[in-house]
């Protein structure tokens, strides 16, 4: 089934635009669903609406959005309010200016949608345009109006097409000083830093898509399928690290060194990895993009 797409509208630079369309990047793959249930009966729970006064059980489609302007009491609005509340960004989207992609904090990222021409006219132009901000190596910020609610964007060339991430505004993060405010401000001792650097050298790898896979999914459909059939499944061991830290920290490296030495030796004898084994990859960590700003206070 074709992508259904939430916004339709035009990208914008100057005086040049072409229809586009933006299209959800990730969808529900069947991952597990667990219901409410009743455990005297076995029954399912049914979550019902009903009018919080009177009791009444009512249809979501006869439904109505409300503004609480004091309290327990609503203005009632209709479409034609949100329609009349559309500014330029709701079908148009504008790009203010180009940033260089590393100057943005991945703090600020938070839902991702693409960007794909709309019909044939104007494919011209949203080559041009993909190439220019590809070969430019920044990305161009704009903003949109999705789901009621103007959201600012960094638009990146992906493959063929483009990619719009939603950036969170710095009254939605939450201050982080008072969670680091404890961390010891002194240089670390210079040879464990090598050994750390050293460390992370021999577990440096590619990233790949399959980094990502939910293991704790995957284990739990073990202990469902054991469970259908009347078995068990035997507990994986914890991590029993001790929390309190007290260790031999130069120790502590020099064994880890040692391991990864033993790892390496291993897979290089075993030869090339095969697919499953690459997309287990270690993920190599970005570089921090400057000093992280100011957050606000939660």
């Amino acid at each position: 089934m074709a992508q259904r797409p939430i916004w339709r509208g035009h990208l914008r630079l100057a005086l040049v635009s072409c229809p586009v369309a933006l299209y959800s990047t990730s969808h529900d793959r069947g991952s597990l669903h667990f219901n409410l249930i009743n455990p005297k009966t076995g029954n399912r729970i049914r979550m019902i609406t009903q009018d919080a006064e009177t009791e009444e059980e009512l249809a979501r489609a006869d439904l109505v959005k409300g503004y609480e302007f004091k309290k327990d009491t609503y203005l009632i609005l209709a479409d034609e309010d949100f329609d009349s509340a559309r500014i330029d960004s709701s079908s148009t989207i504008k790009i203010d200016k180009f940033v260089d992609a590393a100057s943005i904090d991945p703090i600020y990222f938070d839902t991702s949608y693409y960007v794909a021409p709309d019909g044939d006219a104007g494919q011209d132009v949203f080559v041009v345009l993909r190439d220019a901000i590809l070969e430019s190596g920044k990305a161009a910020f704009a903003r949109v109006v999705i789901m009621q609610r103007e959201r600012a964007i960094a638009i990146m060339p992906m493959g063929k097409g483009l990619v719009a991430h939603t950036l969170h505004e710095e009254r939605d993060l939450n201050d982080a000083d008072d969670l680091f405010r404890d961390v010891p401000g002194t240089k670390p001792d210079a040879e464990m830093i090598q050994l750390a650097k050293q460390l992370i050298e021999r577990q440096s790898g590619q990233f790949a898509p399959g980094d990502m896979e939910d293991r704790y999914e995957a284990r739990l459909r073990e202990v469902i399928a054991a469970k259908l059939k009347g078995a068990g499944v035997e507990k994986l061991e914890e991590d029993d690290t001790d929390r309190s830290n007290v260790i031999d920290l130069m120790a502590a490296l020099k064994r880890s060194l040692g391991t990864a030495e033993v790892s390496a030796r291993t897979a290089k004898t075993k030869g090339p990895a095969g697919p499953a084994e690459t997309a287990r990859a270690p993920v190599k960590q970005a570089k921090p993009s400057g000093k992280p700003p100011t957050r606000r206070k939660a």
